[in-house]
């Protein structure tokens, strides 16, 4: 097969990875910058231009599109789409997927266990926001935010309200989440390809820190997940529309709660707790479901 992967650097090490293994298996693999890309975009032929080269002939994409670079990666992965190149994930599977309040609308739709979430557009709802949640301590989060980045803790009721009417005053848009104390600063990355959950770890926050982002000097360790967990990661995978996802559960005590489902999660820290080959593991899935013009729209919403 010929692979294109959509990445900005291939030497970040799940680009790199994606590389090795795909020519491990006598695939053609080419990285290629999607802002570097230009579109003609016609019904009769459309076409993709790189570096004054045509991009033609491809079998397969494979999105790592960085959260900042959404818009246009996006649109050049849809581009691929149109000329009936299969992808990995699909843009609009992506696009709700980064979306975080359209993604747990939908996740909510499916019956996907969550934290209870508030959303408000005016600050004189404050008061009102918070008790919906049921009051602090409560999680404020950025919706554009990635990585752990603008997701603020607010252990009283004032400090809530501070931090929610400066977001506001900031015009940004904010979720409000309830705080799951017993989850103790640790999550379970699931790591979803097609209808399988094939490795999971479970990231713990550095001393008092209530963030477990590996980037945010969390630690990862291989963990042994429950049959619910199981299901709920697999549900909200599909729930998205993706093939490929990184679901973020927190450990309750009525059950797993989604955080967050990626469309581009890392292979760094899965590979490294597991030992697993989550690469090989992906490249394997492609060549078992690619088929060419497979680029009808998945999920709902």
């Amino acid at each position: 097969m010929k692979i294109a992967v959509l990445s900005r650097n291939r030497h970040l090490y799940s680009t790199r990875r994606l590389v090795e293994e795909g020519i491990n298996r006598g695939h053609e693999v080419k990285v290629i910058d999607a802002l570097h890309c230009s579109m003609n975009i016609t019904s009769a032929n459309p076409l993709i231009h790189y570096h004054e080269e045509v991009l033609e002939d491809f079998d397969v994409v494979i999105p790592r599109i960085g959260a900042s670079v959404t818009f246009y990666g996006t649109a050049v992965l849809r581009q691929f789409e149109m000329m009936g190149v299969f992808p990995l994930n699909e843009s609009v599977a992506i696009t709700r997927s980064r979306d975080k309040l359209r993604s747990l609308q939908l996740l909510a739709r499916k019956g996907v266990g969550m934290p209870v979430t508030g959303f408000a557009n005016k600050p004189d709802n404050v008061p009102e926001l918070l008790k919906m949640v049921g009051g602090a301590p409560v999680v404020i989060k950025l919706l554009q935010g990635t990585q752990g980045i603008g997701v603020v803790l607010a252990e009283t009721r004032k400090a809530a309200e501070s931090v929610i009417e400066a977001f506001m005053g900031l015009k940004a848009d904010i979720l409000v989440q309830e705080f799951i104390k017993e989850a103790g600063g640790a999550d379970i990355r699931c790591f979803v390809i097609g209808d399988k959950v094939i490795a999971a770890m479970k990231r713990q926050g550095a001393e008092g820190e209530f963030r477990s982002n590996l980037h945010r000097g969390g630690t990862a360790s291989l963990v042994r997940i429950t049959p619910e967990e199981r299901r709920t990661a697999i549900t909200a995978a599909k729930a998205m529309g993706l093939n490929v996802a990184g679901v973020d559960l927190l450990r309750s005590s009525r059950g797993p709660l989604v955080m967050e489902v990626n469309s581009s999660p890392g292979l760094e820290g899965i590979e490294s707790a597991t030992g697993k080959n989550v690469a090989g593991m992906i490249i394997n899935w492609t060549e078992k479901n690619y088929k060419p013009w497979k680029t009808k729209t998945r999920g709902r919403g």
